[in-house]
């Protein structure tokens, strides 16, 4: 038989510390909040999906992380923090450009500057002073790469961006934002201008960069979130409805209006 000490339970693993912490998050454009009293957390190596109806916060909540919503004339902190590492990122003394490199972006439509492959890539490194192209062209080729495109433009480095398809320049975008080696990438609806041919390499794109980044994306596309992320959060009206593992909010949801969402009686 085994022994009693076979039959106990070990100690239980401890909760990992969170990379993101969100805490009781109002923000407002004008006299009108945009996020109610959010509070959720986003763990180190994992896809976070932000999902929920048009105007429900998520992308607002999204650029936050990294203050681009700094460039809102109307927009303001209303209460609450955002955390990175225990670190309020609006505290007075924080360096928005070093968050920005610790907390990189890719957008909903790609955005490819006017320049070279090679050039949109190395360009983060440029403006940090980077100059010696032994280290460049090692950047270059790494971050293209982790990007799942170095193989289909390592011979074409010198051309204009704009002449590849949507979803190379999507793929050099992200590129262009790991560059710089940032912990985090926020990915805000990376996938909505792209084909679902060109969809399908940047979720399996997602499931590559979670070895190296913590990831946190909106989609419109439960199917997607249901795909890529690790766990979800779900908002309506500028609240955090519910937030949990993937499988359990798509499976099993405990609120009410998450289920009605999910199941496609609203949004």
């Amino acid at each position: 038989m085994p022994s009693n000490s076979d039959s106990q339970p070990g100690p239980e693993k401890p909760e990992e510390t969170p990379v993101i912490r969100v805490r009781s998050f109002t923000y407002s454009y004008g006299s009108r909040n945009i996020l109610e009293e959010i509070s959720l957390e986003m763990r180190e190596k994992e896809v976070t999906a932000f999902i929920g109806p048009s105007g429900c916060g998520k992308s607002t909540l999204l650029r936050c992380l990294n203050r681009m919503n700094d460039v809102v004339d109307e927009g303001r902190i209303v209460s609450g923090a955002i955390e990175l590492r225990g670190n309020n990122i609006y505290d007075g003394s924080v360096d928005v450009t070093a968050l920005r490199r610790q907390v990189g972006m890719v957008f909903q439509r790609y955005n490819p500057f006017a320049k070279s492959i090679y050039e949109n890539v190395a360009y983060g490194l440029r403006v940090q002073g980077i100059r010696k192209k032994p280290v460049l062209d090692e950047a270059v080729e790494r971050s293209l790469a982790r990007a799942a495109l170095w193989e289909e433009v390592k011979d074409r480095l010198h051309e204009v961006a704009f002449k590849l398809s949507g979803g190379q320049q999507q793929r050099l975008c992200i590129a262009r934002a790991i560059a710089v080696e940032p912990e985090i990438l926020l990915m805000d609806e990376p996938c909505s201008a792209l084909d679902p041919v060109a969809t399908a390499k940047i979720e399996e794109l997602i499931h590559e960069l979670k070895r190296n980044y913590t990831i946190v994306i909106v989609t419109h596309n439960m199917q997607q979130a249901a795909r890529v992320s690790d766990r979800t959060a779900f908002f309506n009206l500028g609240r955090l409805i519910e937030f949990s593992k993937t499988e359990q909010i798509f499976i099993n949801p405990k609120n009410w209006e998450t289920e009605a969402y999910i199941s496609g009686r609203f949004g």
